[in-house]
């Protein structure tokens, strides 16, 4: 027998944040906004998920649920009503996956952000993820060949001192601004501390092509006047035909050799021939973020709690950053991203992260970022200035060329 579920609202827990009412709407009823709505969920978990006090759980649902037919690829099922397209599928034997290319669809960050599990649903693209199975419903996996791919992005916005991807040469600039970026809904990862967590769970954004989002970028260019564009998140790199065509667009805006295209990522799913097609499309900075060297440290910062799963992408992430070094240290720029906090991570992981990064290449620039109280870890304590500059002396001891520390005080470089 198939258990369902249903989240909700703990009143004692919540905190009136305004959170779920702000940034994301219930797909079973629209905006979070009523006492009670279990009546209505279709157990899509963004508000589970999201609410950054965790005041919204899920129960088992008790509520008989109705059958309802669907056609998928002109087939007709019969499913359960009040579930999401995804969970239907999955109840008809269809295969949805964490990481690219082992199922039939990838479907990473079950938010409704990335729009990677898109599918023509009565005929509009749609996320199978939070997007409600409905009597009649028409699915067809497949997209149209012309489909342009959408996703949710916001933030356009300047940065005074850019990101893991931006030299240090830049970040010590006396520019006010030295690039500007945009921010991609969705993530793969549950960090309980991200400090995108705005971003990462809004699923009321409108969703922008490759060339909308290259054009609010291109035109924070010039308006204040840099030559770097960034995209973040989230994570952008869950959608990949939405990315290599914003940094095809993105190239095309903004041809001159003075345009910088810049990526960080936490690049748990990039693969090879995805590096390569960005590199092909335009990117010219790239920075991974580098969340751990042991498994165990990588789920306390993720939330990933798959042991599997989190050892998977933990891997992934060094043997990408590996192959975008050995094969792209030109033409790109490569500076990478590891997170310090004495709550998750030890001195001597950060000694032993350093310690493989100069295997690979003691000159690459490695940013060393204070992970911050934030989102469900309000009670972690933001490491102290002589805690970064003891961290950052740790990797330099290594033979690191070039480390970055991010302070409470700025950034402190060579």
């Amino acid at each position: 027998m198939t258990l369902f579920h249903v989240c909700r609202r703990n009143s004692e827990e919540c905190r009136d944040c305004g959170f779920c009412t702000e940034h994301f709407g219930c797909p079973g009823i629209g905006k979070l906004s009523i006492e009670r709505f279990e009546t209505a969920c279709i157990d899509c978990g963004v508000c589970h998920i999201a609410c950054p006090h965790k005041a919204v759980e899920r129960i088992e649902d008790v509520v008989p649920r109705k059958k309802i037919t669907i056609i998928v690829d002109n087939e007709y099922f019969t499913v359960p009503e009040r579930t999401t397209v995804k969970h239907a599928l999955e109840l008809l034997g269809l295969e949805f996956g964490k990481f690219p290319h082992e199922t039939k669809i990838f479907a990473p960050c079950e938010t409704g952000g990335c729009f990677a599990c898109a599918m023509q649903i009565d005929g509009i693209p749609k996320p199978a993820c939070v997007t409600p199975v409905q009597d009649g419903m028409t699915i067809n996996l497949e997209l149209p060949k012309n489909y342009v791919p959408t996703r949710r992005i916001s933030g356009f916005q300047p940065h005074s001192v850019g990101g893991v991807g931006t030299p240090w040469r830049v970040k010590k600039s006396r520019q006010h601004y030295v690039e500007v970026a945009c921010f991609a809904h969705g993530c793969n990862l549950r960090c309980p501390q991200c400090q995108n967590y705005t971003v990462t769970y809004d699923n009321v954004e409108p969703a922008l092509t490759p060339s909308e989002a290259a054009a609010v970028l291109t035109a924070e260019r010039n308006k204040y006047g840099v030559d770097r564009m960034a995209i973040s998140g989230g994570e952008p790199t869950l959608n990949r035909a939405w990315l290599i065509r914003f940094f095809e667009e993105l190239h095309r805006f903004n041809p001159d050799k003075r345009a910088k295209l810049h990526l960080d990522t936490n690049a748990t799913v990039l693969t090879p021939d995805f590096v390569d097609g960005l590199v092909e499309a335009g990117m010219t900075d790239v920075g991974p973020d580098l969340k751990g060297l042991r498994t165990e440290t990588f789920m306390k910062i993720t939330g990933i709690s798959d042991g599997k799963l989190a050892g998977r992408y933990l891997e992934n992430a060094w043997s990408i950053t590996k192959y975008i070094v050995d094969n792209y240290s030109e033409p790109l720029f490569v500076g990478v991203g590891i997170p310090y906090n004495k709550y998750f991570i030890t001195l001597e992981e950060i000694r032993d992260m350093g310690e493989r990064i100069v295997e690979i290449n003691p000159e690459v620039q490695v940013c060393l970022l204070d992970y911050f109280p934030s989102f469900r870890r309000f009670r972690m304590e933001r490491p102290s200035l002589a805690e970064m500059r003891k961290a950052r002396e740790t990797l330099l001891e290594t033979g690191l060329k070039t480390v970055l520390a991010q302070t409470n005080i700025g950034y402190l470089g060579p």
